[in-house]
């Protein structure tokens, strides 16, 4: 499918950049300690980014939005968490909703697209995981069955972030028992599940975390979907959830580049204030190594970002740019995360000084949304030839 957007030049881009960091700014880092400690959603964050139209960049003219491209989308998330802040509040209302531009019908965009736009509906819920299947997508056992004009669904799904401040969950869910099926990957389908509407047949409930992330395990009990809420043909479900991963992978990407890019500028103003034997500390190479050698991995990362997020505007396949933005950053970030901690010695762990938080919200990436050991094993298998590892 080739995806038509606008393209913004490099002014633009820098516009989009301050003015994000322009919003950020009635944030400080003060606003995210007290949401982290308290573990509260950042409502007036989420507000005022929904307010300015940040949220909606992807969703096309037509239905409200922006009509940018993932490079935008990228680059709003990028500043968001370079500031000091975590995207991840908000992030899942970019990409979820693309399952239905891409693969939804015109009553289901013109129905839905409009009010997540202007943030009168949130889809922040993505449902997909579940705790005997994990990374193995394809042996869930949530059940939809067809029941007339309704699907009854039941069973259990986990980290589902966002449930509790999400209108829309989209949920994938088996509709053809597995053994019936030909090949794995079918059977599955894809729904709009309105979670106001049926509060009562679902059960949701918080995991603490060592994140602030709103992440939940939800159970469903004869929860009904309209039939009209079904995404695409029944049985595809699998194929549309691969197609928004790539979209997933640069927008997380992104946020990865961007708490790389805090943690090497903080560090550098610690490094260049801090005296120890009088002298500052940045002087040292055992500390200015490490936070160059992490800029430089940053910067890396973020051209190939930069061209998966090219690619994915064009139409073009772009799993494996996608996958490597998203390995190649985190890593990056992990390791600038450390060097930042090593820094700051002690009072990188006082949360006054941000770092722990920030540097607890890092190591998230390397583990979701797809473990990294998965990546490798995608480059290895699809990219280079190698023989199936699992």
């Amino acid at each position: 499918m080739t995806k038509t957007v606008t393209k913004s030049t490099p002014e633009e881009l820098e516009m989009i950049r301050s003015s994000v960091r322009a919003l950020c700014e009635r944030f400080p880092e003060s606003y995210w300690r007290e949401t982290d400690e308290k573990k509260a959603y950042p409502e007036e964050f989420i507000k005022a980014l929904t307010e300015e139209g940040w949220l909606s960049v992807l969703i096309p003219e037509e239905y409200g939005g922006a009509g940018l491209g993932m490079l935008e989308a990228g680059v709003i998330l990028e500043e968001i968490n370079r500031s000091g802040g975590n995207a991840g509040a908000g992030h899942a209302q970019m990409y979820t909703m693309g399952a239905v531009l891409r693969h939804g019908n015109e009553e289901q965009k013109q129905r839905y697209l409009p009010k997540i736009a202007s943030g009168e509906t949130r889809l922040q819920a993505f449902g997909i995981t579940e705790p005997t299947a994990g990374s193995d997508t394809t042996s869930i056992t949530t059940t939809a069955v067809r029941k007339g004009d309704k699907y009854i669904v039941n069973g259990q799904k986990i980290w589902i972030s966002r449930t509790e401040h999400s209108d829309l969950m989209l949920l994938l869910a088996r509709t053809t028992p597995k053994d019936q099926v030909k090949k794995k990957t079918d059977g599955l389908s894809l729904f709009l599940l309105d979670m106001k509407d049926q509060k009562d047949n679902l059960t949701i409930r918080p995991i603490d975390t060592m994140i602030n992330h709103a992440t939940t395990e939800v159970f469903f009990e004869n929860t009904e979907i309209p039939v009209e809420n079904l995404i695409g043909e029944e049985g595809k479900g699998f194929k549309y959830v691969l197609s928004g991963m790539n979209a997933e992978r640069i927008l997380i990407a992104s946020e990865s580049i961007g708490d790389g890019k805090y943690f090497v500028d903080r560090s550098v103003q610690y490094a260049n204030e801090r005296e120890v034997f009088n002298r500052a500390i940045g002087q040292n190479q055992g500390v200015q190594f490490p936070i160059a050698q992490s800029y430089m991995d940053i910067e890396a990362s973020k051209l190939m970002r930069d061209k998966a997020a090219e690619m994915f505007d064009e139409g073009e396949n772009c799993g494996a740019e996608a996958n490597m933005a998203k390995y190649l950053a985190s890593e990056a970030t992990w390791k600038a995360a450390n060097a930042a901690m090593t820094t700051y010695g002690g009072y990188g762990f006082a949360t006054e000084y941000n770092i722990e938080r920030k540097f607890r919200e890092a190591r998230l990436f390397i583990v979701a949304p797809v473990t990294n050991n998965l990546v490798v094993s995608y480059m290895a298998q699809h990219v280079l030839g190698l023989p199936r590892s699992f």
